[in-house]
């Protein structure tokens, strides 16, 4: 599942759940918990319930294409809901849960376990829905990023800027889009946790809808930090996030000449390339981006899919 430019829809809203499923979006989270008022949660869980349903018989009807994966936002641990948002849609058959506020490894632990017995209560496959973790929404959860290795299930680690930014007390962003000092570190930190787990990190969502030159701005700094994908909680943002980023052709070439060369020559760990000198780092760079550009997969020649 491609994480590029993943798009949030309220599953209060079976409109815009449809338009969601409808989009050029890599995935679409179904969100239970931020987007849908109290009094309406219990409705959204069967909304969302039934939006995942429909989509997976809608598979087999799809003419070639894509598809978006469909992820649930589910309710924080702690809350009156969370256990049963993951009862009813474990039993649906989404793609991955994504567990905001999330507060460190044993969160994750937690959520594994109750993933594993509810797949198995339903007949599922046990591990084959994934995670993805909201890991720095409170100054406490800063303390705790080290996932490696906690479950096979983690997809993605995602920044989360709003909720930590209240948490400290200021804006996440300066009147000239530049990051707050405890903001830039804590994304710095969760660059690094996603590197040290072996997982894409996914960049906060950009809050204004009608600044698109600005979400540019910002989104072209997350790929330039090493983000491999941005949130996004409009429509209209979907396609400028996934052309930034999209390797381009020029990239994908070399990475491809890179990784050619390095499989032709596996006796030898330093080598040449246009006057360049090339070694382990360099493949490995390579690889990532043969990764973004879904090279051997969708997407191989660089176009957004």
């Amino acid at each position: 599942m491609r994480l590029r430019n993943p798009l949030f829809a309220p599953a209060d809203s079976e409109r815009k759940i449809q338009k969601a499923l409808a989009s050029a979006a890599d995935a679409v989270i179904l969100d239970l918990e931020d987007s849908v008022a109290v009094a309406a949660k219990e409705t959204a869980r069967l909304v969302a319930v039934a939006a995942i349903n429909a989509h997976r018989e809608g598979l087999g009807e799809r003419s070639a294409g894509p598809s978006p994966g469909v992820i649930v936002r589910v309710n924080p641990y702690g809350t009156p809901w969370h256990l049963a948002d993951l009862a009813a849609v474990v039993a649906a058959g989404p793609d991955a849960i994504l567990l905001p506020k999330c507060n460190g490894p044993d969160d994750l632990r937690r959520l594994d376990h109750h993933l594993e017995a509810l797949e198995t209560a339903a007949g599922r496959a046990v591990g084959g829905i994934g995670v993805l973790a909201l890991a720095t929404e409170s100054a406490l959860a800063l303390q705790n990023l080290h996932y490696r290795g906690v479950t096979p299930r983690l997809r993605a680690l995602l920044f989360g800027a709003e909720d930590l930014s209240a948490d400290f007390g200021i804006a996440p962003r300066h009147p000239d889009g530049r990051w707050t000092a405890p903001i830039a570190a804590a994304r710095a930190a969760l660059l690094t946790a996603a590197a040290a787990a072996g997982v894409p990190a996914i960049d906060t969502p950009f809050p204004d809808t009608r600044a698109p030159d600005a979400l540019r701005t910002e989104a072209a700094a997350a790929v330039s930090d090493g983000f491999s994908g941005k949130q996004c909680i409009h429509p209209d943002q979907i396609a400028p996030v996934a052309a930034l980023f999209t390797p381009s052709p020029d990239r994908i070439a070399w990475a491809r000449a890179v990784r050619d060369l390095f499989a032709g020559n596996p006796q030898q760990g330093v080598l040449t390339l246009d006057g360049r000198m090339l070694d382990g780092p360099h493949l490995k760079l390579a690889e990532r981006i043969l990764s973004a550009a879904f090279v051997d997969g969708d997407a191989a020649d660089g176009t957004v899919a």
